[in-house]
C-alpha cells in the first residue's frame, strides 16, 4: 500500500490539482490510501473523532475527487505551525510521499512570512512533490 499525505487549504482549485496529480500516478488506485489534511481554525476536535465541524471547501474537492476514483481517502487535521504539522503528519501515518500546492508570492512575501510549502520541502523525510494550480 502506498501512502500519501495530501495538505490542502480551502482553495478548491489547488486541492483538485493535488488531488488530480495522485490519480495520475503510476499504478492502481485500491493500491493508494491518501490522507487528506487541513488546518481548522478551531483546533483539533475535542472528542478525537473525525467529524469536522467547520469542512473546508479544499477538503471537499480533494476527497470528492479522489473518492470518484476510488482512492481509499482519509481526513486529518493539522495544527499550528502548519509546516512542523505537515512534517510530523508524514512520520505519523507512514507516508511515502507528500503533494503539496505551491502559491504565488513574491520572494519578500516568502521571505517575510515564510513558506508552508517551501519548510515542507526543506524538512520532508519522504519526497514532496509541489503542484500548480489546474
Amino acid at each position: 500500500m502506498y501512502q500519501i499525505l495530501l495538505p490542502v487549504d480551502d482553495d478548491t482549485d489547488r486541492a483538485a490539482a493535488q488531488a488530480q496529480y495522485v490519480l495520475g500516478l503510476p499504478g492502481e488506485t485500491d493500491e493508494v490510501t491518501v490522507t487528506v489534511a487541513h488546518a481548522y481554525a478551531d483546533g483539533p476536535s475535542s472528542d478525537g473523532s473525525d467529524s469536522f465541524n467547520e469542512e473546508s471547501p479544499g477538503v471537499m474537492e480533494a476527497v470528492d475527487v479522489l473518492s470518484a476514483a476510488g482512492v481509499t481517502v482519509e481526513q486529518s487535521e493539522l495544527y499550528v505551525p502548519v509546516a512542523e504539522s505537515i512534517v510530523e503528519m508524514v512520520n505519523d501515518i507512514g507516508a511515502d510521499k507528500v503533494v503539496v500546492s505551491g502559491r504565488d508570492r513574491s520572494p519578500t512575501g516568502k521571505a517575510l512570512f515564510g513558506s508552508v510549502t517551501q519548510s515542507v520541502a526543506l524538512n520532508s523525510p519522504v519526497p514532496v512533490t509541489i503542484v500548480g494550480a489546474e
